[in-house]
């Protein structure tokens, strides 16, 4: 008769091994009903000596995987690394992974990871409602924290910016720079940070009196490519507003290069804010007045989040909206 491994087992009470692992080492992160079914299993196969020695050596592997949308995006690139840093702290380390914007190759990695008994994930959704059925699953197999953007309906932590303060900040700079118009540009209504980006923009300058023109709020991706298109769009439109305010970076230098190419001078003829302050906003012409992002912060809280979910039986789901700051530059007049 064949060996029983705990694969078996994982068939035959239909969970992952990570699962099977984590039932039989006690490690406090399964339901009791999920437990039951393991060890129903284990006594229906016998499975036993050996075989649970090696799921108890296997319940912790010193690794969590990180999901991100695109490692070419700078903030994400320095947020990935500001993971790994608070990783090591705790001797740990990371499994990183691109979901390339895309919910199939996202569910994919997961798998993949959970597959991989890494101890936890760290994950970036890349859709607010596509991601939130492998994300649900994740969540459901091993400790899990999402950073940044978050789905809703999925029990686990979540940490990253406060994008309402944020865009407070940046309306209430403009008012202050004697801004009356502004357009928007952003990418599109996929995930909560864009959401809560453009719902920010749209009542703080409502409550300061600063109007947005129709068609002035302008939805593509987050890219230098999207940036340069939408205000070309603009400044085909006419007349410009005060200021664009760009929901990231990487759409604000696209805007600062269309101005240049079009004659359009920053700040004297429009204001323009980017969101993250990637390193090249500062190095842009001129250099960007842009959203601070406090990375260090959001992974050492998304690391402990990870931390105590290892050490303690499942809990209230934690959201930890960090503040935001921002810095002048050039590109308002600073």
């Amino acid at each position: 008769m064949a060996k029983v491994t705990i694969r078996d087992v994982a068939d035959r009470a239909g969970v992952s091994t990570a699962t099977v692992s984590r039932a039989l080492s006690g490690a406090k992160r399964v339901s009791a009903a999920v437990e039951d079914q393991v060890r129903r299993a284990v006594q229906e196969l016998g499975y036993s000596g050996n075989g649970i020695a090696s799921a108890l050596r296997r319940s912790r592997t010193d690794t969590v995987g990180m999901i991100v949308p695109s490692i070419v995006n700078p903030f994400f690139t320095s947020l990935v690394e500001s993971v790994e840093h608070a990783l090591q702290d705790e001797g740990r380390q990371l499994f990183l992974c691109s979901s390339r914007s895309d919910p199939q190759l996202e569910e994919q990695r997961l798998r993949s990871l959970v597959a991989r008994q890494v101890d936890g994930i760290v994950i970036s959704p890349v859709h607010g409602t596509g991601s939130t059925a492998a994300i649900s699953w994740a969540a459901g197999e091993l400790p899990l924290v999402q950073v940044d953007r978050y789905v809703t309906g999925v029990d686990s932590d979540w940490v990253g910016v406060d994008d309402d303060e944020a865009l407070r900040l940046v309306v209430g700079h403009l008012s202050g720079r004697g801004v009356r118009t502004a357009a928007f540009i952003s990418s599109r209504l996929t995930s909560s940070s864009t959401e809560l980006r453009v719902a920010g923009f749209q009542s703080h300058t409502a409550r300061l009196g600063i109007a947005v023109a129709p068609g002035a709020l302008l939805l593509g991706e987050y890219s230098i490519d999207w940036g340069r298109t939408a205000m070309q769009r603009l400044l085909a439109a006419g007349p410009l507003p005060d200021a664009v305010v760009c929901a990231d970076d990487l759409i604000a230098l696209g805007v600062l290069q269309a101005c240049s190419t079009a004659g359009v001078a920053v700040p004297e003829d429009v204001l323009v804010t980017g969101f993250d302050d990637i390193p090249f906003a500062a190095l842009s012409d001129p250099p960007l007045t842009t959203v601070r992002q406090p990375q260090a912060a959001i992974a050492t809280e998304a690391v402990r989040l990870l931390s105590q979910a290892f050490r303690e039986p499942p809990h209230e789901p934690a959201r930890l909206a960090l503040a935001p700051s921002l810095v002048v530059r050039a590109s308002t007049g600073g």
